[in-house]
């Protein structure tokens, strides 16, 4: 699927985030940038020591932020790390801290002068957002951005699966 909005364009794939060759890939990550499970742990695993060096030296995210580092050995030439919110039931304003993870890791894309990224679901894999609502949000925010702002070319959500 497809979509341009402005000069841009929103494109969801099934694939391995890490072998995307966008200018960025976004890392789901979690708050002590520690490294995980799921695609935090593949990014790490792909990306090797440099990405969790300079996490160390970041040392924090707090959720809905995003920070940036080295792209070690993927692809990509950089990693925008972004902490989603844990699903607790959705009356904890979980929606709104996902819409700024995914703003935040927009926004770092663009004064990085990054042109193409690539997302993953953001809390919808451990963190048991509910996948239609996540996937809601996800478009809908990436799409009200690139509606406001130019630079970015293209946004690629990475899905693992069908699903």
């Amino acid at each position: 699927m497809e979509l341009c909005v402005n000069d841009s364009k929103i494109v969801l794939v099934q694939g391995d985030i890490t072998k995307e060759s966008t200018d960025a890939i976004v890392n789901a990550a979690n708050s002590g940038l520690r490294g995980g499970g799921g695609v935090d742990g593949a990014i790490h695993r792909a990306g090797g020591g440099a990405i969790m060096e300079e996490c160390r030296a970041i040392g924090h995210c707090p959720t809905g932020h995003a920070v940036i580092t080295t792209a070690g050995n993927l692809k990509a030439r950089r990693v925008i790390h972004t902490v989603g919110p844990v699903y607790r039931g959705g009356g904890k304003g979980e929606a709104e801290l996902l819409k700024s993870a995914y703003r935040a890791s927009l926004a770092l894309a663009l004064e990085n002068k990054l042109e193409s990224v690539a997302f993953p679901a953001i809390s919808a894999g451990i963190y048991g957002y509910p996948l239609s609502e996540a996937a809601s949000i996800a478009l809908t925010t990436t799409k009200m951005f690139l509606e406001e702002y130019q630079g970015i070319k293209e946004v690629r959500f990475v899905l693992f699966d069908d699903k």
